[in-house]
């Protein structure tokens, strides 16, 4: 075989690995999202309207309803939930911040829920960069709080979380099919 021919077959074979190296990943069915207190931080903060500092965000993944029972079925009660879908959710504090009568320091935390019919056990974990629920350790807990269910009338989907203004800080709300669950963050 000629130096020629040698040539151009490295220069065949490398452009063939450089394709392979640029293939996309395939697109995730739960996409991943975003919520910041107070709402709407980065245009607000780009547009210079801020009437207050950034307080928290949440990155969570959102699964959809897809003609399945959630409650109950899909999300066990009495089971730990990563809150969402694929990796566990966040939640970042840029303040301290109080939830129960624990308080909690800025830093970035896992947000874990137990689901029960009448109340969710939402568990802040000090663990992070997790995949779902499979790594939890409860030693790692910062705080544990119990908070009511309401009932929606008309279903959410898909699962959403985001925060509202409150009179002593924020709600973080959790909301999908008729289940809404709202956990008090005073700051």
């Amino acid at each position: 075989m000629s130096r020629k021919y040698v040539v151009l077959l490295v220069f065949i074979l490398a452009f063939a690995k450089i394709e392979a190296q640029t293939q996309l990943p395939v697109l995730d069915n739960s996409p991943m999202d975003m919520s910041y207190y107070p709402a709407g931080y980065p245009v607000q903060k780009i547009q210079e309207k801020l009437t207050e500092g950034l307080v928290a965000r949440i990155i969570y993944g959102r699964p959809q309803k897809n003609n399945r029972l959630i409650f109950g079925e899909l999300v066990q009660y009495g089971s730990l939930w990563r809150l969402g879908a694929n990796e566990a959710t966040e939640i970042e504090f840029f303040k301290n911040v109080k939830i129960g009568n624990k308080k909690i320091n800025k830093g970035r935390y896992t947000l874990y829920a137990i689901p029960y019919t009448d109340k969710w056990t939402i568990i802040i974990n000090s663990e992070n960069d997790t995949w779902g629920a499979f790594k939890y350790d409860a030693k790692k807990d910062i705080v544990r709080v119990d908070i009511p269910v309401s009932q929606q009338t008309e279903p959410v989907d898909p699962f959403t979380m985001f925060f509202e203004k409150s009179a002593t800080g924020a709600n973080l709300l959790i909301v999908w099919d008729t289940i809404k669950v709202s956990l008090p963050i005073s700051f």
